[in-house]
């Protein structure tokens, strides 16, 4: 019997080729996105290749939204086996500049988004006593990094909501948990980002100015002279995904390539895959 696995933000990047790779490797796959007119290159896929894939309306940031693609499921399948918190968006901007506004978005997509998700699949997983619930975060969920501080708390939110589940519901109900830590991606995840920040927030000017130029100089510098190590493509990250769900006890962290790892290593040195912690956490409290 195929096991289901639910993917948010399938209509680009990691989530599009996610779909496609689960659903090749023998699972159901329901793929969502917030807005369904994004679906037609998922759609010819499917079709191209008679892919077991059903798409779904999903937005992250609203919970009546979630809770009726979940019901949908459970009303075919009446099990979610596998979450894969995937939708995000990019947002680079100072402090200083963000509106309140832009700091909602950002907060309500990257964080706000998983919990709500998590939280509508989490009763039925607890009932079938098993589950899976991965969250793709970023080295920024554990690095703050210049211009991205907002981005990185959102996601740092995650890592600490995901490491808080991880120390009781996985014993207690055979629910996995695992955030997967990408570096740079090649998708429109990058495009998205930029688009959100000097582009549109007309902010590096000024005292921010100088401190800017030296960040995108270096940004591009990077890009030109390491591009296979540091920019991963939406498939590489998607088989990594997949490779969690096909490891028994997956791990609490996992970074998706060697550039994430050593750009990490100073705070993962110490506990890489985040299993001390958790035993820590443990033995501690419970």
């Amino acid at each position: 019997m195929k096991k289901n696995v639910l993917i948010t933000g399938t209509s680009t990047g990691v989530g599009f080729e996610s779909a496609i790779l689960f659903a090749k490797n023998n699972y159901k796959v329901y793929a969502t996105m917030r807005n369904l007119d994004k679906a037609n290159n998922l759609k010819a896929k499917i079709e191209e290749e008679n892919l077991d894939i059903e798409i779904l309306q999903l937005d992250v940031t609203n919970s009546t939204s979630i809770k009726s693609a979940v019901n949908t499921i459970i009303a075919k399948d009446n099990s979610i086996d596998v979450l894969v918190n995937n939708a995000g968006a990019g947002f680079a901007k100072t402090t200083e500049h963000a509106t309140e506004e832009e700091i909602k978005w950002v907060t309500d997509v990257n964080y706000h988004g998983v919990v709500l998700c998590t939280q509508a699949v989490i009763p039925f997983m607890r009932k079938q006593k098993s589950g899976q619930i991965i969250s793709i975060t970023s080295v920024g969920g554990l690095v703050g990094q210049p211009f991205n501080e907002l981005y990185c708390g959102a996601k740092f939110a995650v890592e600490g909501y995901m490491e808080g589940l991880a120390t009781y519901i996985s014993d207690a109900f055979n629910i996995n948990i695992t955030c997967v830590e990408p570096g740079g991606i090649a998708t429109e995840f990058m495009t998205s980002a930029i688009e959100k920040t000097a582009v549109e927030g007309q902010f590096a000017t000024g005292e921010y100015l100088p401190i800017f130029e030296r960040y995108m100089a270096g940004n591009q510098k990077r890009a030109n002279e390491s591009t296979e190590q540091i920019y991963q493509t939406g498939l590489e990250v998607a088989e990594v995904i997949l490779k969690v769900t096909q490891t028994e006890k997956a791990p609490l962290r996992i970074r998706t390539s060697k550039w994430a790892e050593n750009f990490c290593t100073l705070k993962t040195q110490a506990d890489p895959d985040g299993t001390k912690i958790v035993n820590q956490i443990k033995e501690s409290f419970l």
